[in-house]
């Protein structure tokens, strides 16, 4: 008897399947909708409450700024610098044109994202484990601090953790169910990933590691086909890899030690009580669930990270914001951990007794989870706390200015980008120092006049907004600070949280 390789795409060997998937076979209907909607709905209840609370900080704003200039403009900043975040970009550009550039505009959609992420989590623990499993991993990453955090945040991160989730479905459904349309929509999730964030494209090496125990269970097709899907699906991102090489001087200032190591897991879940917990059960999880499901979420948790922290010194990437697609490999096998402990509780019971006592005991783990979180979520909704309060001296220049003002800036964190997002709405005091705007300059930063002196004629009034450490003028110029000195006097000072505004008058002669 013979057949085509078409047949073999249809009808895989028997034991390419997963044990998973024969179980779930079972599954009422209603089972995929639950374990779906049900995390996506309480992620949706931690990330949405307050979400345009939180003062952006200074990576928002570049993304503020990066979707607000024109599309040309845009060209010039990433041919100098965020390359690697320019879908990004591109894709906050259309979207501020529709929503708007508030808070909540610009975060609206990570929120979203994370809440679609709780919910392909649980489908990924119920194709990996049982629907119990997804469903407990699914709760444990909506209520997850960083979850609400990078939900708050109007950057890439939580696209990663949601395409990378997705990849990773669809090439375990892949594997079980070898269709064309499975295998291409495998390949434009590898794309989507590794446009949202390249180092989430590390999930490429993980599903590696998938397609080789399919293939050792009999599936002689999966590689090839895996081989393809990974060539045409990081194609797209080749470019961008290539220049965003050239680019990696802006994160060359991190270079990771023992004491980055050591803090990891707390900066990754958001506390150390969760960082604890998770990984904690993660390891209960590794030793007693079974050998082949718990592969794929083990060399997810581990390897990127490890990767990461053994190549810093060259990538400078070992940072946790970059790995938070790594936190659902850890959710999974957590998830993994608590169900064998509920189960080892009740290992005298049997019958539909012992499965309702097993989903009270589970369900009173999340939520004493959900309990003791609670304040770390509250946390990740306010502001950053080494940020300066640039909403408040957008208030105080807003309020105070006159036609005819000037403002100068001084100090980092952006602040010129930042004030600039805070006057966006306004009618604001001209930059009187600016020689060439960040668009001509194809920076987030501005070049400023030669000589100042020259600059400031003709203004009467002036504000200065300053996040120098100490004197308002610390660091500044010597020119510049001449120029003010000389011919101006300070008639109001507000100090801020982590900044100050001054208000300067021209001195009579």
């Amino acid at each position: 008897m013979t057949y085509s390789i078409a047949d073999r795409v249809v009808r895989p060997p028997r034991t390419a399947r997963s044990g998973a998937a024969d179980r779930s076979a079972g599954d009422g209907r209603w089972v995929p909708f639950l374990v779906f909607l049900l995390p996506m709905g309480v992620a949706l209840a931690c990330v949405l409450p307050g979400i345009g609370h939180r003062q952006l900080w200074r990576d928002e704003h570049d993304t503020w700024w990066a979707s607000s200039i024109r599309y040309a403009d845009l060209g010039l900043l990433i041919q100098h610098v965020d390359v690697v975040v320019a879908p990004f970009y591109a894709l906050m550009h259309a979207w501020t044109a529709l929503a708007g550039t508030s808070p909540a505009a610009l975060r609206l959609p990570q929120g979203l994202a994370m809440a679609v992420s709780a919910g392909l989590l649980g489908l990924l623990g119920r194709q990996l484990f049982t629907p119990r499993t997804g469903l407990v991993a699914g709760l444990l990453f909506a209520l997850v601090p960083t979850v609400t955090r990078y939900g708050h945040e109007a950057r890439p991160y939580a696209f990663a953790v949601l395409f990378s989730l997705l990849a990773t479905l669809l090439l375990l459904r892949a594997l079980e169910r070898p269709t064309l349309k499975g295998w291409a929509l495998y390949t434009s999730a590898i794309t989507l990933t590794g446009l949202s964030h390249l180092v989430a494209l590390c999930v490429v090496a993980v599903h590696a590691v998938a397609v080789l125990r399919a293939r050792r269970g009999g599936d002689h097709v999966a590689h090839w086909a895996f081989g393809c899907a990974v060539v045409m699906g990081t194609s797209a991102v080749v470019p961008m890899i290539a220049k965003g090489s050239e680019q990696a001087g802006r994160i060359a200032w991190h270079n990771a030690t023992v004491r980055d190591l050591t803090t990891y897991p707390m900066e990754l879940f958001g506390t150390w009580f969760s960082g604890a917990v998770v990984m904690g059960l993660g390891v209960v999880g590794l030793l007693t669930a079974g050998r082949k499901a718990v592969v794929v979420p083990a060399v997810w948790a581990v390897l990127p990270p490890v990767l990461a922290f053994l190549t810093s010194d060259l990538f400078h990437l070992f940072q946790p914001r970059y790995l938070l697609f790594t936190v659902p490999a850890w959710l999974l096998l957590a998830a993994a951990g608590a169900v064998r402990c509920a189960d080892a509780l009740l290992a005298g019971r049997t019958g539909r007794l012992r499965r309702v006592a097993g989903g009270v005991l589970v369900t009173g783990a999340v939520a004493g989870f959900a309990f003791q979180v609670l304040p770390a979520l509250a946390t990740a909704r306010q502001d950053l706390p080494g940020e300066p309060d640039f909403a408040a001296a957008g208030r105080i220049v807003t309020v105070g200015q006159r036609p005819g003002d000037g403002i100068v800036y001084n100090g980092d964190f952006g602040v010129r980008k930042a004030m600039a997002y805070e006057l966006r709405e306004s009618a604001r005091p001209k930059d009187v120092l600016m020689k060439l705007t960040p668009q001509q300059t194809g920076w987030y930063a501005a070049d400023e006049c030669d000589v100042p002196a020259d600059c400031l004629v003709g203004r009467r009034r002036l504000w200065l907004v300053s996040t120098a450490a100490g004197s308002t003028r610390s660091g500044m110029s010597a020119s510049t600070g001449a120029a003010l000195a000389g011919r101006f006097t300070v008639v109001h000072t507000k100090r801020l949280h982590n900044l100050t505004v001054q208000l300067l008058e021209r001195r009579n002669r």
